[in-house]
């Protein structure tokens, strides 16, 4: 018997695992396969973390509370997991995320500038900006290790009791009692308290709730740094994202060992964590390799890819909640393709739910009653 059982160990999963272990309770973690690993959403090497929120402001506290959480993971694994950049959000003056990231700097009085693209090409050689776009630049954006950091929170919770169970997918749950019997090909596991954190799989760990998600497969890229490598490296290559005039989105994150990873953010076919494509064909490297021409006119080879999934909302906001008829049974899943950041934060959140505390943020917009 668990005070606590959480199913799915990617970011979220493992960091409610950090929290909760940490306090003292009971903690049980299954996942189906063995965290870090490559098939879900928590890989890549690197992801951004940043201050001025373009999608909302009300992102801002939770990311300035896990900018504190990071920095305990930090101190506590031993092991640098957040390096400072920079960021620029880059596009036509008006465009959704320029003026978003703007409005949530000046809504919560946080450090930024509008750089035009003759200054943003000055300071950063490395892009190639149209003379109509601007950057706005905020100083404490950088890059998470998400391997290292889901690592580091798992070794955090065993050396506090916690016990991890590998390769052990979750078939299915049920209310027993005062507590929930988790089903497995293995064995079966009885909890008071459950977390659902699986990701592009929650929806079959929650089917009368009828979440109305969608999984996207979204392929990441590295190129290698070309010809003069160091305008490339983290010191003078700022993490970015741009919204170019058709809407679209990509982002880049600086050569921090492991090449230059540029990506587009969503448009990927909607798939299942079951039946995604794993293979990355030629097309699709072709059309990066378009963007980082265009762009970063500087790169070398494209020298690796990945496939990742996004689970989205339709509103692209999170989903951080208990089941409502099932109030044993809390949900921190899923994250429309921009929660890696937060993890630690949205750990701290859905631990206080299921132990009863209050959480320090109104979880209004990521109820399920809004669906």
């Amino acid at each position: 018997m668990y005070d606590v059982a959480i199913v799915g160990l990617g970011a979220m999963g493992s960091a409610a695992a950090w929290h909760l272990a940490r306090r003292g309770l009971r903690v049980l973690g299954l996942d189906a396969h063995c965290p870090p690993h490559p098939f879900g959403s928590t890989h890549g090497h690197s992801r951004i973390i940043r201050e001025a929120y373009s999608e909302h402001p009300l992102y801002v506290p939770l990311v300035q509370r896990a900018y504190t959480l990071w920095h305990d993971l930090e101190h506590e694994s031993g092991q640098a997991l957040l390096h400072t950049t920079g960021g620029l959000m880059i596009g036509a003056p008006d465009s959704a995320l320029v003026r978003g990231a703007e409005h949530s700097a000046r809504l919560h009085q946080l450090r930024y500038a509008i750089w035009p693209s003759a200054e943003l090409r000055e300071r950063v050689p490395a892009l190639s900006v149209p003379e109509t776009f601007v950057g706005l630049w905020e100083p404490r954006a950088g890059m998470l290790r998400p391997e290292a950091a889901v690592d580091a929170m798992l070794a955090s919770a065993r050396r506090h009791g916690a016990e991890i169970v590998c390769d052990t997918p979750v078939t299915g749950w049920q209310q027993d009692g005062a507590s929930v019997l988790l089903a497995t090909a293995a064995r079966d596991f009885r909890a008071s308290r459950v977390i659902l954190s699986a990701g592009a799989w929650i929806g079959r760990l929650l089917p009368r709730t009828r979440l109305p998600v969608t999984v996207e497969r979204a392929v990441q890229f590295w190129f290698d740094g070309g010809s003069d490598p160091g305008v490339h490296r983290a010191d003078r290559l700022p993490v970015f994202i741009v919204e170019s005039t058709d809407g679209r989105h990509f982002y880049g994150l600086p050569d921090h060992g492991h090449g230059v990873k540029v990506a587009e953010h969503h448009g990927g076919e909607v798939t299942t964590g079951d039946t995604v494509r794993r293979v990355v064909d030629e097309e699709e490297r072709a059309a990066i390799q378009k963007i980082a021409r265009r762009w970063l006119p500087g790169l070398g080879a494209l020298c690796d890819q990945s496939v990742c999934l996004y689970t989205n909302t339709p509103d692209g906001h999170f989903v951080i909640d208990r089941v409502a008829a099932h109030p044993a049974v809390a949900v921190a899943s899923p994250c429309s393709g921009h929660g890696f950041k937060f993890a630690p934060a949205i750990g701290e959140i859905v631990a206080d739910l299921v132990t009863d505390r209050v959480p320090a943020f109104d979880l209004a917009p990521f109820r399920l009653s809004r669906f």
